[in-house]
Protein backbone atom coordinates (compact mmCIF):
# COMPACT_ATOMS: atom_id res chain seq x y z
CA UNK A 1 0.00 0.00 0.00
CA UNK A 2 1.03 3.91 -0.99
CA UNK A 3 0.11 7.22 0.38
CA UNK A 4 -1.10 9.28 -3.00
CA UNK A 5 -2.15 13.22 -2.41
CA UNK A 6 -5.33 13.48 -4.24
CA UNK A 7 -6.28 17.25 -5.03
CA UNK A 8 -9.70 18.48 -5.19
CA UNK A 9 -11.19 17.31 -8.65
CA UNK A 10 -15.35 16.48 -9.96
CA UNK A 11 -15.64 13.42 -11.62
CA UNK A 12 -18.78 12.06 -13.63
CA UNK A 13 -21.43 9.98 -11.49
CA UNK A 14 -21.48 7.81 -14.42
CA UNK A 15 -19.55 6.93 -17.69
CA UNK A 16 -20.26 8.40 -21.10
CA UNK A 17 -23.33 6.95 -22.25
CA UNK A 18 -23.55 7.06 -26.20
CA UNK A 19 -25.79 9.94 -26.47
CA UNK A 20 -23.77 12.02 -24.76
CA UNK A 21 -20.73 11.17 -26.79
CA UNK A 22 -23.01 11.92 -30.25
CA UNK A 23 -23.18 15.42 -29.00
CA UNK A 24 -19.26 15.35 -29.43
CA UNK A 25 -19.07 12.97 -32.54
CA UNK A 26 -22.49 12.70 -33.71
CA UNK A 27 -21.50 9.46 -35.89
CA UNK A 28 -20.63 7.45 -33.23
CA UNK A 29 -21.95 4.17 -33.33
CA UNK A 30 -21.53 1.47 -30.63
CA UNK A 31 -22.11 -2.33 -31.07
CA UNK A 32 -22.02 -2.90 -27.08
CA UNK A 33 -24.75 -0.61 -25.66
CA UNK A 34 -28.43 -1.67 -25.70
CA UNK A 35 -29.68 1.93 -25.93
CA UNK A 36 -28.56 5.29 -26.33
CA UNK A 37 -28.50 5.91 -22.34
CA UNK A 38 -26.30 2.92 -22.48
CA UNK A 39 -22.45 3.44 -21.21
CA UNK A 40 -20.18 4.29 -24.73
CA UNK A 41 -17.10 2.06 -25.17
CA UNK A 42 -14.41 2.97 -27.63
CA UNK A 43 -12.21 1.19 -29.69
CA UNK A 44 -10.66 3.06 -32.41
CA UNK A 45 -12.57 6.63 -31.74
CA UNK A 46 -11.44 6.91 -28.73
CA UNK A 47 -8.28 9.42 -29.55
CA UNK A 48 -10.72 11.27 -31.41
CA UNK A 49 -13.32 12.08 -28.45
CA UNK A 50 -10.38 12.15 -26.49
CA UNK A 51 -9.63 15.36 -28.83
CA UNK A 52 -13.26 16.95 -28.60
CA UNK A 53 -14.12 16.30 -24.84
CA UNK A 54 -13.92 19.95 -22.85
CA UNK A 55 -12.88 17.38 -19.90
CA UNK A 56 -9.74 15.41 -18.91
CA UNK A 57 -9.63 11.52 -18.22
CA UNK A 58 -8.36 11.03 -14.56
CA UNK A 59 -5.32 9.94 -13.30
CA UNK A 60 -5.07 6.45 -12.04
CA UNK A 61 -5.29 7.56 -8.64
CA UNK A 62 -8.08 9.88 -9.40
CA UNK A 63 -10.06 7.06 -10.11
CA UNK A 64 -8.82 4.40 -7.52
CA UNK A 65 -9.74 7.12 -4.88
CA UNK A 66 -13.10 7.71 -6.27
CA UNK A 67 -13.70 3.65 -6.79
CA UNK A 68 -13.16 3.49 -2.98
CA UNK A 69 -15.02 6.23 -1.85
CA UNK A 70 -13.34 6.34 1.11
CA UNK A 71 -13.13 2.39 2.26
CA UNK A 72 -10.48 0.47 2.42
CA UNK A 73 -12.38 -2.59 1.54
CA UNK A 74 -12.04 -5.08 -1.87
CA UNK A 75 -14.74 -3.56 -2.78
CA UNK A 76 -16.77 -0.43 -1.76
CA UNK A 77 -19.78 -2.86 -1.07
CA UNK A 78 -16.73 -4.16 1.81
CA UNK A 79 -14.66 -6.96 1.72
CA UNK A 80 -16.99 -10.39 1.30
CA UNK A 81 -16.90 -11.91 -2.56
CA UNK A 82 -19.77 -10.63 -4.38
CA UNK A 83 -21.64 -13.01 -5.83
CA UNK A 84 -23.55 -12.92 -9.62
CA UNK A 85 -27.08 -11.13 -8.37
CA UNK A 86 -24.96 -9.21 -6.09
CA UNK A 87 -22.67 -7.74 -8.86
CA UNK A 88 -25.34 -7.80 -11.29
CA UNK A 89 -27.20 -5.24 -8.68
CA UNK A 90 -24.57 -3.31 -7.18
CA UNK A 91 -22.08 -2.83 -9.76
CA UNK A 92 -24.22 -2.34 -12.70
CA UNK A 93 -24.88 0.38 -15.03
CA UNK A 94 -27.39 0.13 -17.98
CA UNK A 95 -30.36 0.43 -14.92
CA UNK A 96 -28.03 2.81 -13.07
CA UNK A 97 -30.01 2.05 -9.67
CA UNK A 98 -29.38 3.81 -6.62
CA UNK A 99 -27.80 0.18 -4.98
CA UNK A 100 -24.84 0.65 -7.83
CA UNK A 101 -23.41 4.11 -6.23
CA UNK A 102 -21.30 4.02 -3.24
CA UNK A 103 -20.50 6.48 -1.26
CA UNK A 104 -19.65 9.31 -3.16
CA UNK A 105 -22.77 8.78 -5.52
CA UNK A 106 -20.90 6.97 -8.26
CA UNK A 107 -22.30 4.37 -9.71
CA UNK A 108 -20.93 0.91 -11.56
CA UNK A 109 -17.59 2.19 -10.07
CA UNK A 110 -15.75 -1.25 -11.43
CA UNK A 111 -18.05 -2.30 -14.04
CA UNK A 112 -16.69 -1.05 -17.61
CA UNK A 113 -13.74 -0.74 -18.10
CA UNK A 114 -12.63 2.66 -18.00
CA UNK A 115 -9.63 4.52 -19.11
CA UNK A 116 -7.39 6.45 -17.26
CA UNK A 117 -4.79 9.27 -17.88
CA UNK A 118 -1.76 7.27 -17.20
CA UNK A 119 0.20 4.99 -19.46
CA UNK A 120 0.27 1.61 -18.12
CA UNK A 121 3.83 0.29 -16.29
CA UNK A 122 2.38 -2.73 -14.82
CA UNK A 123 3.92 -1.99 -11.18
CA UNK A 124 3.67 1.45 -8.89
CA UNK A 125 7.85 1.79 -9.09
CA UNK A 126 8.28 5.63 -9.38
CA UNK A 127 4.62 6.07 -9.44
CA UNK A 128 3.95 10.11 -8.59
CA UNK A 129 2.63 10.67 -4.93
CA UNK A 130 0.51 13.45 -6.10
CA UNK A 131 -1.99 11.74 -8.33
CA UNK A 132 -0.36 13.16 -11.15
CA UNK A 133 -0.56 10.57 -14.38
CA UNK A 134 2.08 8.55 -15.51
CA UNK A 135 3.47 9.45 -18.66
CA UNK A 136 4.82 7.74 -21.78
CA UNK A 137 4.47 5.85 -24.99
CA UNK A 138 1.70 2.96 -24.81
CA UNK A 139 -1.50 1.78 -23.69
CA UNK A 140 -3.06 3.61 -21.18
CA UNK A 141 -4.06 2.23 -18.12
CA UNK A 142 -7.69 0.69 -17.42
CA UNK A 143 -9.71 -0.06 -13.90
CA UNK A 144 -12.31 -2.26 -13.50
CA UNK A 145 -14.34 -4.19 -16.49
CA UNK A 146 -16.36 -6.69 -14.10
CA UNK A 147 -19.66 -6.36 -16.05
CA UNK A 148 -18.19 -6.67 -19.14
CA UNK A 149 -17.84 -9.97 -18.86
CA UNK A 150 -21.22 -10.92 -18.23
CA UNK A 151 -22.45 -13.61 -18.64
CA UNK A 152 -20.36 -14.43 -15.73
CA UNK A 153 -17.99 -17.98 -16.67
CA UNK A 154 -17.07 -18.70 -12.98
CA UNK A 155 -13.70 -17.84 -13.64
CA UNK A 156 -13.30 -15.45 -10.73
CA UNK A 157 -14.41 -11.95 -13.44
CA UNK A 158 -15.62 -10.35 -9.73
CA UNK A 159 -11.67 -9.77 -9.45
CA UNK A 160 -12.11 -6.86 -11.65
CA UNK A 161 -14.71 -5.40 -9.33
CA UNK A 162 -11.45 -4.16 -7.13
CA UNK A 163 -11.02 -0.94 -6.38
CA UNK A 164 -7.22 -1.43 -7.19
CA UNK A 165 -7.70 -4.08 -10.27
CA UNK A 166 -5.87 -2.26 -13.29
CA UNK A 167 -4.89 -3.49 -16.88
CA UNK A 168 -3.47 -2.02 -19.77
CA UNK A 169 -5.75 -1.20 -22.38
CA UNK A 170 -6.38 -3.53 -25.54
CA UNK A 171 -9.88 -3.74 -26.44
CA UNK A 172 -12.57 -1.73 -25.86
CA UNK A 173 -13.06 0.77 -22.72
CA UNK A 174 -15.67 3.67 -21.56
CA UNK A 175 -14.67 6.86 -20.22
CA UNK A 176 -15.62 8.79 -16.93
CA UNK A 177 -14.75 12.32 -17.35
CA UNK A 178 -12.78 14.38 -14.65
CA UNK A 179 -12.50 18.29 -14.51
CA UNK A 180 -11.21 20.74 -11.82
CA UNK A 181 -12.80 21.85 -9.41
CA UNK A 182 -13.86 25.64 -9.49
CA UNK A 183 -11.65 28.11 -7.68
CA UNK A 184 -12.48 29.35 -4.24
CA UNK A 185 -13.66 25.61 -3.18
CA UNK A 186 -10.23 23.66 -2.84
CA UNK A 187 -9.52 21.46 -0.30
CA UNK A 188 -6.91 18.56 -0.24
CA UNK A 189 -6.92 15.16 0.66
CA UNK A 190 -4.98 11.86 1.08
CA UNK A 191 -5.93 8.71 -0.51
CA UNK A 192 -4.30 5.11 -0.08
CA UNK A 193 -3.36 2.92 -3.22
CA UNK A 194 -3.36 -0.29 -3.91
Amino acid sequence: MREVRVEPFLIARHPLTVAQVRHWLPEYEDGFADSDAGTARFEDDLDDLLGMLPFRLPSEAEREYAARAGTSTLTFRGDGRPDEDQVLDGFADEVRTAAAENAFGLAAMGSANEICADVWIPHFTDAPVDARPRGGDGPRVVRGGGGDLHPWQGCDEWLLLLSATRDAFHDFTAVRPVAPVPTGQEASGVARCA
